[in-house]
């Protein structure tokens, strides 16, 4: 029996597949992808990704291509069942602090295409189509070993990797095959998905309208020049069936398109989903990881489905890079679960949140969103609260060392300001780690951040990352090449010696120096 080897075996070649194989062969590991399809699925799913997650995109080298398929949107407005205005919370589409606009709506096929054009400038990484997993086993300590099918000849393959990332969707074959289970958090909901195209103006608000309704709810949102998209939660005696033409859709989109000719409309796409929310009980197994929709599910209804996908390569990319690479220890692999998972429970659980407001109660429900919600808009702060796009910080791991106060900076992204021209900090960091500080290193501590392979940025005083640091209580921090803040603090020399060093291990690194 013949058998390949590769450092790392991608299972799945969505957003999240190929996003966590273009972060890797950035740090020159080589990956192999496999995919039951050859082209991109060509209906649309995702419409939404937020500015934290513009920063990934960014960081692929896919800034620019981004924006140009891509429309910002004005922000949220939920609305009652006879479409009056119940709150609204708008967003300027100005850049924000991640240097993104906070909401962006968009056409998955077309960014799907666009991230695999993008993985062609990386020959480390061979994208293979038309196959089918059939097997995932541990041949010895060290190795996964993957079995494949592929289907254009029967042929049966085996590759053996160091690491292998089941980015497989909901049905996950890698999850099945490792034995983790679903945990199911109460969420179940059929809806009816829409997706026309017109170049007719609809003249509506351009941000998202959640309809609160427990009759009927629904969610209409504006995603390009020409493609709107729509949906409606399903009664229990209705099926996608029921909707099949554009002249049976119309008593639900009337309060949008009436005015509008039905013969500029298409339907691009009419569909049924059902809404759950789950997490898999254990993100790894060995050298076995779990990655996006294999790992957890969330209802839609604040648009982080793909983003928390994307969040998951981006975490756990540099990690396993360094293990791979020899500069960091295999320890270091146990904090993406550790972060990720209660960082995905938490969008989740907002996102239940949401879908709830829009659909509990009945008419008593109703009634008090009716009273409730123009008031609350009304409340000090809280339409700030609701349009800061960020997302919880992480929580304390070996890789996240929060002190026991408020205000710190500790498992947050740090600002991605522009340093000089065009040139924002992300790009100026690089990959690695990094040091933030508004006081000059001392020779010896250069040396320190020299040796650890860190890049260093000395803040200006008065800047945004020194008016940053000063609100957070510190005078430097370490960046994470996530650029999720590892520690801060006022001694600029204690911060730099939480730097990992090459191959340090950091399990016992330790929790309790910075409880």
């Amino acid at each position: 029996m013949s058998v390949e080897h590769a450092p790392v075996v991608v299972i799945g070649a969505g957003p999240t597949g190929i996003t966590v194989a273009t972060l890797l062969a950035q740090y020159g590991i080589s990956c192999v992808i496999l995919d039951r399809w050859t082209q991109v699925y060509p209906q649309p799913r995702a419409v939404h990704l937020d500015d934290e997650i513009c920063r990934i995109v960014a960081r692929l080298g896919l800034a620019e291509g981004f924006a140009a398929i891509s429309r910002p949107a004005l922000g949220l407005r939920l609305l009652d069942g006879s479409m009056n205005v119940l709150a609204e919370f708008g967003r300027d589409t100005a850049m924000s602090c991640n240097g993104f606009p906070q909401a962006n709506m968009f056409d998955q096929p077309e960014f799907e295409t666009l991230l695999r054009a993008n993985l062609g400038r990386y020959p480390q990484v061979q994208l293979r189509g038309d196959v089918e997993v059939t097997d995932i086993s541990h041949p010895t300590r060290d190795r996964v070993r993957v079995t494949y099918c592929d289907r254009s000849d029967g042929a049966e393959h085996h590759i053996d990797a160091d690491c292998v990332l089941g980015c497989d969707g909901a049905n996950s074959v890698t999850r099945r095959r490792i034995g983790i289970g679903m945990h199911d958090l109460g969420f179940e909901q059929r809806w009816l998905v829409v997706d026309v195209a017109t170049s007719a103006d609809l003249d509506q608000w351009e941000g998202v309208h959640q309809v609160c309704d427990p009759h009927r709810a629904a969610t209409y949102m504006r995603i390009g020049e020409t493609r709107y998209r729509w949906e409606f939660r399903l009664l229990d005696s209705e099926t996608a069936q029921d909707y099949a033409t554009l002249e049976a859709l119309l008593p639900l989109l009337r309060a949008w398109v009436d005015g509008v000719p039905v013969d500029s409309l298409s339907l691009v796409r009419v569909t049924e989903y059902t809404f759950r929310a789950q997490l898999a009980d254990h993100w790894r197994r060995g050298r076995v990881f779990l990655l996006g929709d294999a790992a957890h599910l969330t209802p839609p209804f604040i648009g982080q489905g793909m983003g928390a996908g994307l969040r998951d390569a981006m975490n756990l990319a540099w990690k396993l890079a360094g293990v791979l690479d020899n500069t960091l220890a295999a320890d270091i692999l146990d904090t993406y679960e550790q972060e990720r998972k209660p960082h995905a429970r938490a969008m989740i659980r907002l996102a239940l949140g949401i879908g709830r407001c829009m659909t509990a109660g009945g008419e008593f429900g109703s009634l008090t969103r009716r009273l409730a919600l123009p008031a609350l808009q009304r409340l000090p702060g809280v339409s700030a609260k609701v349009l800061d796009g960020e997302t919880p910080p992480l929580r304390r791991s070996a890789l996240v060392h929060k002190a026991r106060r408020p205000r710190q900076l500790a498992g947050r992204l740090c600002p991605n300001p522009v340093i000089a021209g065009a040139t924002r900090l992300d790009t100026l960091l690089g990959p690695g780690f990094a040091v933030v500080t508004t006081e000059t290193p001392d020779p010896a501590q250069s040396a320190l951040i020299e040796q650890r392979g860190a890049a260093v940025y000395l803040a200006p005083a008065n800047s945004a990352l020194a008016q940053w640091l000063h609100r957070g209580r510190a005078a430097a921090a370490v960046i994470r090449p996530d650029r999720t803040v590892m520690h801060a603090g006022r001694d600029l020399a204690a911060v730099c010696e939480t730097l990992p060093g090459p191959g340090a291990s950091l399990s016992p690194w330790n929790l309790g120096r910075h409880r």
